[in-house]
């Protein structure tokens, strides 16, 4: 389903007016939620499984961007790296993002991290952006050397169930209960190892109060067996997990004693960025990749391989909803022009473009308002303009209801289009 010539047109006009500073009303155009905010994504032409490579490069003495080499790993690495905290001109009401900036200098994988109004380190929750965090955890606690695709939970190969949690629909055995899904992959890796990988066991973020204490509700996905299998790798494992989320010592309710407004799982801008970006380029920076966590296993993260092809092209985060993101893409590299985003990118880069995203949104009763975040990787691969970055976003619209959550989603559009057309006209 393609999104209509006029609601495309709407929105490139509402991207130039944004650019242009002029205030933006929040009230989403007809048929939005269906049309662009809960769509199915857009595919490229070329879906073949491959690792994201497009960063441009930047001559050696460029010092916007940095390597892990100058940064470092260790506490106090956010300090050291390249960043401008304000480099998006939109104020922190309007919503908050962080982008990574990909480049290759001196032959390395180099980066500069840019936010707005210096909300990186904000805490919010993420919704089921934080979907994936689930799934990786768990995959790195299996002690396996890789994921084949025939690797199995019970009855559903894993490659659908990733698929199933970003897309929200059935894939293969996989019921499309992304809630279910994801607490069960929770519930594997445990909360007390979700929460350090934020910490001292890899990512070691100075904000002490990002954490991954909660679920997505009570129902838990049973595989039947309770056993990892494949026949390709010769797997018969038992799964350990915890048959309820509050089995788990570690987990919290979503109102306890310290979680204030923002519940069992706060994160930030930063965090969730910065963890996406170190999956998505553990096969270029080994040296940062998440401890157990297998190339294999990143590779079934984005794309799926082995899942159903009846449901979509491209499994895992290649068929996360929305086609927000498109859309702000295909403002920036071609204003004005009305025909599909699909076109647009598909054109630009021969058909090998990528966005690997998970979207979350919610009204949430507690804050008093809608909620909408995005967590996402994208690859420019134009032949004479490469770009490669990793973004989170979230903003919020006034009361706890689903009109609001529709309308923090256009917020969120008119937020991406600012950031990605501001993002793309300048080059360091």
């Amino acid at each position: 389903m393609l999104a209509s010539h006029a609601l495309v047109t709407a929105l490139c006009f509402m991207c130039h007016a944004a650019i242009a500073g002029t205030p933006q009303r929040h009230s989403p155009p007809e048929n939005f939620r269906q049309m662009i905010m809960n769509a199915p994504p857009y595919f490229p032409a070329n879906t073949r499984a491959i690792w994201p490579d497009c960063a441009p490069t930047v001559p050696s003495s460029n010092t916007a961007y940095s390597t892990i080499q100058e940064s470092g790993l260790e506490s106090g690495w956010e300090s050291k790296v390249s960043a401008n905290w304000t480099f998006f001109t939109i104020p922190a009401d309007e919503g908050f993002v962080t982008v990574i900036d990909y480049a290759l200098k001196d032959n390395q994988l180099a980066y500069r991290y840019l936010a707005n109004s210096a909300t990186q380190n904000t805490l919010y929750e993420p919704w089921s952006s934080s979907k994936i965090m689930a799934y990786a955890g768990a995959m790195a606690t299996l002690n396996l050397p890789n994921i084949p695709e025939d690797l199995m939970a019970g009855d559903a190969r894993v490659a659908d169930l990733i698929t199933s949690i970003n897309s929200y629909g059935i894939s293969g055995k996989a019921d499309g209960n992304s809630n279910a899904i994801a607490t069960f992959f929770a519930n594997i890796a445990g909360r007390e190892f979700l929460t350090d990988l934020f910490h001292d066991n890899w990512l070691k973020l100075s904000n002490p109060d990002i954490r991954f204490r909660g679920a997505y509700g009570a129902e838990v996905f049973s595989p039947n067996p309770a056993m990892f299998s494949s026949e390709q790798a010769a797997v018969h494992q038992e799964i350990g997990y915890y048959k309820a989320a509050t089995d788990d010592p570690y987990y919290q309710p979503y109102l306890c004693n310290n979680c204030n407004k923002n519940g069992n799982k706060p994160m930030t801008t930063l965090a969730e960025a910065e963890f996406l970006k170190r999956m998505v380029s553990q096969k270029r920076v080994p040296e940062a990749a998440m401890p157990g966590l297998s190339d294999d296993a990143v590779i079934s993260l984005l794309y799926a391989p082995g899942h159903d092809t009846n449901a979509n092209p491209s499994g895992g985060m290649m068929a996360g909803i929305s086609r927000m993101l498109h859309t702000a893409l295909a403002n920036a590299i071609a204003p004005g022009d009305n025909r599909s985003p699909k076109t647009i990118l598909d054109e630009y880069t021969h058909g090998q473009w990528r966005v690997f995203q998970k979207i979350g949104w919610g009204p949430s009763e507690t804050r008093g308002q809608g909620e909408t975040v995005v967590l996402a990787h994208v690859c420019l691969p134009a032949e004479n303009s490469k770009r490669e970055f990793t973004l989170a976003a979230r903003t919020v619209a006034p009361s706890p209801t689903d009109a609001a959550v529709d309308s923090a989603a256009y917020k969120m559009q008119i937020l991406l289009n600012r950031s990605i057309h501001q993002l793309l006209s300048v080059r360091q």
